[in-house]
């Protein structure tokens, strides 16, 4: 809620666990460890994913305060959890496990799946049934309202110029937004990106925008994410549905609702962040 990145979190995460940041590794040692990583992390840096349990740690209790700090949070979680920082800072309690410690001799690790291979599978899926497709990047971030415009723009800059495509497009992009919440309203970070896309592209005939999540939720939703195309505001409009309002209200689940254009898989159980389309017909 308060817009940390996982990255962010998972350095508090890694300073107040047994088993994270390297720590399971030093209680498996001597033990040779193999782990079959799947990555639901942007980029896919090792001593992030499931934050590092047989990997060595780069934050210091230091850094993971530091976050708390920044988003304004030591006196909002558990006074416990800021004792413990604290006192890791002061050297009272051991730092998680670093490059060279010795115990990560016998560590092995291994990423079987991520964002990567996910958009690359789309990339080749969207050729395959004749889309002219080009993948942008793996390393999305940001607030997803604003993320939403740069992904507009790509779509009209398609549809006007051609560019960097021609029809029919189709731009693949993947990473993770992150929503700082300011409404009271029901929605996940890839419902926010297509409700504020489709404020950007209202208008714009044959540009589609989807956001979804490959692990099926997005949020504290059912949905994984929706479909936003240039008319998406009318319809609304048509519906008594004002967007720019359900968008401050963080609600961009109940807007898409409405409208039929939630994206709703189930759980797929597997979770390699999230996938953008630009589609341009």
């Amino acid at each position: 809620r308060c817009g940390a990145t996982i990255n962010e979190i998972n350095a508090v995460r890694k300073h107040i666990s047994r088993l994270k940041g390297g720590n399971l590794a030093r209680l498996a040692h001597p033990a040779q460890v193999v782990s079959l990583i799947l990555s639901d992390v942007v980029g896919s840096p090792l001593d992030v994913i499931a934050s590092g349990p047989t990997v060595p740690d780069t934050t210091t209790f230091q850094e993971a305060h530091g976050v708390l700090e920044k988003y304004g949070l030591l006196d909002e979680v558990p006074a416990s959890i800021v004792e413990r920082l604290r006192a890791g800072m002061e050297g009272k309690i051991e730092e998680t496990p670093k490059e060279g410690d010795q115990i990560f001799e016998r560590v092995y690790n291994l990423v079987v799946g991520d964002n990567a291979i996910a958009a690359q599978a789309a990339v080749a899926k969207a050729q395959e049934l004749g889309l002219n497709a080009l993948l942008l990047s793996t390393y999305v971030e940001g607030e997803a309202r604003e993320v939403a415009k740069v992904f507009a723009a790509l779509g009209k800059e398609i549809a006007r110029y051609g560019r960097p495509l021609a029809r029919p497009a189709c731009l693949v992009a993947g990473g993770e937004t992150t929503v700082t919440i300011r409404g009271k309203g029901k929605g996940g970070r890839n419902q926010e990106l297509a409700l504020s896309a489709a404020l950007a592209i209202q208008g714009w005939e044959g540009v589609y925008i989807v956001g979804l999540a490959t692990d099926g939720t997005d949020g504290p939703t059912d949905a994984a994410g929706a479909i936003a195309t240039g008319s998406t505001v009318a319809r609304a409009r048509e519906l008594d549905l004002d967007a720019e309002a359900y968008l401050a209200d963080n609600d961009s689940y109940h807007f898409f609702q409405a409208l039929g254009d939630l994206i709703v898989t189930g759980p797929t159980n597997t979770n390699v962040n999230d996938l953008i389309f630009v589609f341009v017909f």
